[in-house]
Order: structure tokens, then C-alpha cells, then sequence
């Protein structure tokens, strides 16, 4: 089978997966159509724009009205996090609104503003005719748990019941919890939750019942008691807590957790669907994005590689160059120290990255700060390294040469010129799909934590502040994997190739974890500390996964690194812009 024909089939498969999933990810969380979702803005606090998905259950109109949730995400997610959450409420009959916090998402920055939208979001539910304004409860997770505390000390009348997952009241900005504050108030804190020294003041999550903070929001003076009830419901003062064994991430795939956010919100709202808690089918939505995504991803290779074979041979593409690179013991302790690099400077450069790149209109995402930091310090590290090597190896051999590293320019400007605009429309290519997905299904390509969404308008002009470094970060990647890693005489086969470069560019991020989440599973502290960090390296397994793949299916195909470097650039500045907080105004 020539190489045209194999990128059609694939091209095929991946419309198939795109359409297919995102037609079961609707299907789900419409309840077969008998929910309507709609996406909604509001004019919040000082004319803030909010952004939120209304799940709207068909007997809810103005002559009937129906309890209702405000739900809301943790932080550097968006509403689309809580779909679980909102699709098993509103199957049950409540009006759900899912909202992006301030400076996430579709709503306007800085974060952490207007108490996170969470007093304006539920103003705007309780405007809703067809919503039961007396019957309102609320939910969160993470920083959307403080959303929603801080939302019920603005409104104390405006809400009957609360219930939080992996969150706390009394952190950060959020009010501090009491016997009788929140209302009605129950907690999930997963057994494995990596956020407890921050939430509840105990080192492990399994030690939660003894936290002394909990236990004044609970008005006991001693261990809180799993699933037993506290107070009242009728005077408001009930509080429970339920601890599954799952992580704090994990909230979101579990249906323990989900089910127990069911159940305190069937107990403490007014509604007449009393359907079991456990009976749930979010998870095939999740299913549903997630073979979406597959697609997505897949249709880069047909897209970019159908591209590359009807554009002048000379300008984008050239001979597959000979391997010129490192060999025998060398080469694999040289992979080893490759995949081990990034990972021991993870924590420590993001840690200075705020003295190093400040928040400011041109850098306003703090997280992609740190990103940018640790990036452009592996690009120094491996560049210096990469030099030397060349200079104490192949400098003296006349055979070798840019081409050999995958870094010649061919024309010059020309082809540098050409590479990037065809990994620029290749990455549109997938951006498209992406679009019509959202207009047709309202849903995004996803799994878990990550997300491949659109961006809005600011999150399109922040992207341009991340993208040249990344740019250099993957250009210096590539000739790492494709120069000083591939050997002389090389003969592996793309799949091996890809499985290598996987290895390398991943290995280490799958062992930061395992070091982290192996004793935290037995009940440990993460022992580097860091839960953010090592939550985000759960998606950096996923997005540098698409990297290592796209960079050796890329150099396959040109001979060169500009293309595929290119391609990574714009997948992952969008990914990360669109997925995280901006916390400075814009």
C-alpha cells in the first residue's frame, strides 16, 4: 500500500473517531435529548463577563420550576471539568450551571476575582424563571469548593445546600467554615487526595477525620465519623463526610464521589426524582471525548503528511539524511540522562519562574510561566550539551553536517518559511474539527485533566507571548532525538522509532510519578511535595506523548525537524493557554 492511500484510510478513521465519539459524548449529556445544554454569558460584578453550560432538564419551565446547582471547576480547569458532576444532576431533574471561575475558561480575568464569579454566578441562576430560586444547591471542586463557600456567604439566603469535593471552607480567599456555616454542608475529600496540608491541615488525606478544622465545621471535638449525619437538614446545620479512594484529580472519574455529591443534594434539595445515586452514565460522555480526541490527534498525521506530498519536493522535504548520532553504551546512558533532565528540573525551575517572568499583560498566565521557564531552561541545558558532544565527536568528520541533525534550511527562508506554514495548517486542520465538534455537539476533545478546546479571542493573543519559546524548546528537542540520539546505520522501523523517542521524551515524567503517587496510594505524604505540579505532570504525560510522536513521524517525512517542531509549538500553546488561568488582566 503506497504512502497516499495508508494517510487517506487514516484520514478516514480519524473523521470516523472525531464524529462517532463526540456524537456519544452529545448523546450522553443531553440524556438521549431530553436535557437541553446550553452555553450562556452573564454580565457579572463591574461588567466581568462570566461564561457557564446550562443543563436544562425538559420539565423545567417557568410553570414548573426545578431545584437548581451552581457547579463549579477547581483551578487551571474550565466548566467542561464538571460535566460528570452536571450530567447526573440533571438527569435527576435539576437546572445545572457549570461556570468558568474568573480568568479561566471563556470568562474574563484576572483569576481569583469577584470571589472567583461565584456571588454573580449565583445571582444569575436564581434569575432564571424556570429554576426553583428556594431550592438551590451548590457544588465544587478544588478552588471551585472556595467558589462556592464564597458564593454562599454573599447570598446566605440565596442557596439550601453545599457540597464540595478535594475543597475546604477557610482557605485561600474562601470564608472560614463553622457549625452552622455553610448550610446543609457535606465534604468529599478522597482518600488519596494530594491537597490535604492545604485544605484541612493534615499531612496525609487518610488522616482527615482528625483534622481539627473540619471538626469545628462539623461541631465536634472529636474523629469525624464517615457517612454519619451531623445536625440537622431542617435547621440547615447537617454536615457529612464521604472519603472515596480515588485522588483529588481522580473526583472526576470516580462514581463513588459523584455519588456521593447525589446523594447529599437529593437529601438536602426538594426535588420528586429520587433516582439511586449510583445508577450513572457520565462516563460514556467521557468515553466519548476521549475516542474524539483520539481522532483529533490522528487526523494531524494524514493532514500534515497528504500536505507535505503535493508541496515541491525541495522546499519542504528532502533526502531522509544518514544518522550521524551517538551508538552503543553511550547512546542509551545519553538517553537516560535525556529523559532524566527534565524531570529533576521540573519542580526546581518552576519554582523560580515567578522571579525570573513576572505576571504582566505579555506573560499573563502564571502556570504557563513556570512551563515557559522549565522549557527554556532544558533548551539551554540540552543545547550546551548537544554542542559539546558535536564539537568532541563529529566537528573533525567532514561527512557531517546540519543536515545530518535534521537542522538544515534547505532554501534558507524559503524552506524555513514553507515548514512552518504547513505545520501551521496542519494544527488548523485539527483546530477545524475541533470547531465544528463544538458547534454541532458543544462538547471539546478530552480525557480526565486533559482538554484540546478552543480558545477565546484573549487566550488567541496570549498564545503569541508562549509560542517562540516553545518553538525553540521543540526545535532543540528534535535535533536532540533525531541527531545525537539516532544512530549511524539506522534501521528501525517508524513504530520503534516512535516507541524510542516515547521513552525518552516521556519515560521520565511516568517515573516523577510513580515516585510521587506510590506512596501517596499508601497512605504517604507525596513525598516531593508539589500536588499542582505533580497533578499537571499527569497532563504533560498525555500532550508529550502527541510530541514525541509527531516529531519522529515529522522528520520521517521532511528529513528535517522545522516542520514537526513547528506543529508542537502551536498544539501545545494552545492546549496550555486555553486550559489554564490568566491571572492578569488582558
Amino acid at each position: 500500500m503506497n504512502d497516499d492511500r495508508r494517510l487517506w484510510i487514516v484520514a478516514a478513521v480519524s473523521v470516523l473517531l472525531i464524529f462517532s465519539g463526540s456524537g456519544l459524548a452529545w448523546t450522553v449529556q443531553t440524556d438521549g435529548g431530553s436535557v437541553e445544554v446550553r452555553d450562556v454569558t452573564f454580565s457579572g460584578t463591574n461588567g466581568t463577563m462570566m461564561s457557564g453550560t446550562l443543563y436544562i432538564p425538559e420539565e423545567a419551565s417557568s410553570a414548573s420550576p426545578q431545584p437548581g446547582v451552581l457547579a463549579v471547576h477547581g483551578y487551571i480547569n474550565s466548566k467542561e471539568t464538571q460535566s460528570p458532576f452536571a450530567i447526573e444532576y440533571a438527569r435527576r431533574g435539576f437546572v445545572v450551571l457549570a461556570i468558568d471561575q474568573t480568568g479561566h475558561g471563556y470568562s474574563d480575568p484576572p483569576a481569583f476575582k469577584n470571589g472567583y464569579g461565584g456571588p454573580d454566578s449565583l445571582e444569575y441562576l436564581r434569575s432564571l424563571d424556570y429554576v426553583d430560586n428556594e431550592n438551590i444547591g451548590l457544588e465544587g471542586h478544588s478552588m471551585g469548593g472556595w467558589t462556592v463557600v464564597t458564593a454562599a456567604a454573599a447570598h446566605p439566603d440565596g442557596y439550601e445546600s453545599m457540597v464540595i469535593e478535594g475543597s475546604s471552607t477557610g482557605s485561600n480567599r474562601a470564608p472560614k467554615g463553622t457549625d452552622s456555616f455553610p448550610r446543609n454542608f457535606a465534604v468529599v475529600f478522597s482518600e488519596y487526595d494530594e491537597f490535604s496540608p492545604l485544605m484541612w491541615g493534615t499531612a496525609s488525606a487518610s488522616d482527615v477525620e482528625q483534622s481539627g478544622k473540619l471538626q469545628t465545621v462539623f461541631g465536634t471535638d472529636s474523629a469525624v465519623e464517615e457517612g454519619r449525619t451531623y445536625g440537622s437538614v431542617d435547621d440547615g446545620t447537617a454536615r457529612r463526610l464521604y472519603t472515596p479512594a480515588t485522588t483529588h484529580p481522580g473526583d472526576h472519574l470516580s462514581t463513588t464521589a459523584i455519588g456521593a455529591s447525589i446523594e447529599w443534594l437529593q437529601l438536602t434539595l426538594e426535588g420528586e426524582d429520587e433516582m439511586d445515586p449510583g445508577n450513572q452514565v457520565w462516563y460514556w460522555k467521557s468515553l466519548g471525548t476521549f475516542i474524539a480526541l483520539i481522532g483529533g490527534v490522528l487526523s494531524l498525521f494524514p493532514a500534515g503528511g497528504l500536505l507535505i506530498e503535493r508541496v515541491s519536493t525541495d522546499r519542504l522535504r528532502r533526502e531522509y539524511p544518514d544518522g550521524k548520532g551517538m551508538t552503543g553504551a553511550k547512546r542509551y546512558a545519553a538517553s537516560l540522562l535525556a529523559a532524566a533532565i527534565p524531570i529533576v528540573t521540573y519542580f526546581p525551575l518552576q519554582d523560580i519562574a515567578p522571579s525570573i517572568i513576572g505576571l504582566s499583560w505579555l506573560f499573563p498566565q502564571q502556570i504557563n510561566n513556570g512551563v515557559i521557564v522549565w522549557a527554556l531552561g532544558n533548551t539551554v541545558i540540552t543545547a550546551v550539551l548537544f554542542a559539546v558532544w558535536h564539537y568532541t565527536s563529529n566537528a573533525d568528520d567532514p561527512s557531517v553536517s546540519l543536515a545530518n541533525y535534521g537542522l538544515d534550511t534547505g532554501d534558507g527562508a524559503r524552506t524555513l518559511g514553507v515548514s512552518v506554514l504547513a505545520g501551521v495548517a496542519t494544527v488548523g486542520v485539527l483546530y477545524l474539527f475541533e470547531a465544528v465538534v463544538a458547534f454541532l455537539f458543544q462538547t471539546d476533545f478530552r480525557i480526565w485533566v486533559f482538554a484540546i478546546k478552543l480558545l477565546s479571542p484573549a487566550q488567541f493573543r496570549i498564545s503569541f507571548s508562549y509560542l517562540l519559546p516553545l518553538f525553540a524548546f521543540f526545535v532543540v528537542l528534535g535535533a536532540l532525538l533525531h541527531g545525537q540520539l539516532r544512530p549511524e546505520g539506522e534501521s528501525r522501523s517508524l513504530r520503534h522509532a516512535m516507541a524510542m523517542n516515547w521513552l525518552i521524551v516521556v519515560g521520565g515524567f511516568v517515573v516523577l510519578l510513580a515516585i510521587q503517587y506510590i506512596p501517596l496510594l499508601t497512605g504517604q505524604p507525596l513525598p516531593l511535595g508539589h500536588p499542582l505540579l505533580t497533578i499537571l505532570a499527569l497532563q504533560f504525560v498525555a500532550l508529550l506523548s502527541i510530541v514525541a510522536f509527531v516529531s519522529t513521524y515529522f522528520f520521517r517525512k521532511t528529513g528535517r525537524v522545522w516542520v514537526g517542531a513547528t506543529i508542537n509549538a502551536v498544539l501545545v500553546t494552545w492546549v496550555i493557554v486555553a486550559g489554564t488561568a490568566t491571572q492578569f488582566p488582558v
